[in-house]
């Protein structure tokens, strides 16, 4: 049976330049599924243009009341949603964000099945698709631009400000970067676009006993996960999965790598109930070394005390002191400086679409519009038919 595919128009605030799909693969779908339609909604702020869609064919136009499936990035405004539609974007609701609360009402009220990319796995658990890449480069980026700023060693720009992930790294050519000491959290897509970039600008990796115990006279950055700076209370073996599961059996033991690191990369992923790395008051340590933090994951509230709040794109800095344990400006002395921007892949808009649209193209829209095998589609449906699938029921107090 054939379907019509929309991509709708972006309309959270700020306005998102990203896309699920470009020109370049709308025009792929349609060769493999040549009975499908696509319609995109004329965007003025989409990293590409509407006269490019329309040159592979693609018709643009405002109503999209005929399509089966509708694809967005961030959360559709509720005045927007069009009532027994299939809509795949990020809801940012299976946490029980608040924030979102009206949203997943509205999507059971008008009978949507929503399809959340967040949920969207391989069988191992794995996440299929996202942009988490490209928050990892951007947010390692940022740490980087601080320490410049912070310090008057050097000038950077940030990425919005360039056209793709090419010219942001080409700024590095010829800078000589101080013996910065940099921790890295993490080990999802997040974590993995940090090291990439790091590695680009061949920044050296080091263990975590040398990174402890070894003076540099070079960048360096230590890689560590969560079994490395999170231990039992009862001094019993680590357990991945149990540590997730009674977070509060856990204690962080971090403060190593506190007292011998210039930044630090948050990139993991966190849940409540889960220690934060460090307390406000052990900020105050005179062995407390950090002094400057790129937030990216960006838990507000979360494991990083002095993430008071995120911040924005047109201004992505705060300082945090940490004796008032309140924001001030950011790069005044005796301050820790902060990144905390939630949306930070928007930065490398085109980069991030191209890498984002691939990865639907060849995994999951052939799922929506053939035959679900493996069940993806399923178990990544959050609602359906007015009602929330059985892998998440745990939202209907949420949702009551």
């Amino acid at each position: 049976m054939s379907k019509t595919i929309g991509i709708i128009r972006e309309g959270k605030q700020p306005a998102d330049l990203r896309t699920p799909l470009s020109p370049k693969h709308c025009a792929e779908l349609l060769k493999y599924f040549p009975d499908v339609k696509i319609l995109v909604q004329p965007a003025p702020f989409r990293c590409f243009s509407d006269a490019q869609y329309q040159a592979e064919g693609i018709t643009v136009q405002e109503d999209l009341s005929e399509c089966d499936i509708l694809l967005g990035v961030k959360e559709v405004p509720v005045e927007a949603l069009l009532a027994n539609k299939t809509y795949l974007f990020f809801s940012h609701t299976i946490k029980k964000q608040m924030h979102n609360r009206p949203l997943l009402r509205a999507i059971l009220a008008k009978n949507i099945t929503l399809v959340d990319y967040e949920t969207l796995t391989w069988e191992a658990g794995n996440r299929i698709i996202g942009f988490g890449r490209f928050a990892g480069i951007v947010g390692a980026h940022y740490a980087l631009l601080m320490l410049g700023k912070k310090y008057g060693y050097y000038t950077l720009k940030p990425a919005h400000e360039l056209p793709n992930y090419e010219a942001l790294l080409s700024q590095y050519e010829g800078l000589k970067l101080p013996p910065v000491r940099i921790v890295l959290c993490g080990d999802g897509r997040v974590a993995h676009g940090c090291m990439e970039f790091l590695r680009k600008l061949k920044i050296l990796e080091v263990s975590r006993q040398e990174f402890l115990e070894e003076e540099h006279n070079k960048p360096v950055f230590v890689h560590l996960r969560s079994e490395d700076y999170y231990e039992r209370k009862d001094g019993k073996t680590w357990d991945k999965a149990d540590f997730y599961k009674h977070p509060d059996d856990y204690k962080s033991c971090f403060k190593p790598y506190a007292e011998q690191a210039d930044i630090f990369l948050n990139a993991v992923f966190w849940k409540m109930g889960i220690e934060p790395f460090f307390t406000q008051e052990e900020m105050k340590d005179s062995g407390f070394r950090i002094k400057i933090i790129s937030d990216i994951t960006c838990d507000v509230p979360g494991p990083v005390p002095s993430t008071l709040r995120s911040s924005s794109i047109a201004d992505p800095f705060y300082g945090y002191n940490v004796y008032t344990e309140k924001e001030v400006q950011p790069f005044l002395p005796n301050v820790i400086d902060v990144q905390a921007v939630a949306n930070l892949p928007c930065e490398l808009p085109y980069d991030a679409s191209m890498a984002f649209g691939e990865q639907l193209v060849r995994h999951v829209l052939p799922c929506l519009l053939d035959e679900d095998k493996e069940q993806i589609i399923a178990h990544a449906t959050i609602a359906s038919q007015g009602k929330l699938m059985p892998k998440f029921a745990y939202l209907q107090d949420f949702v009551d």
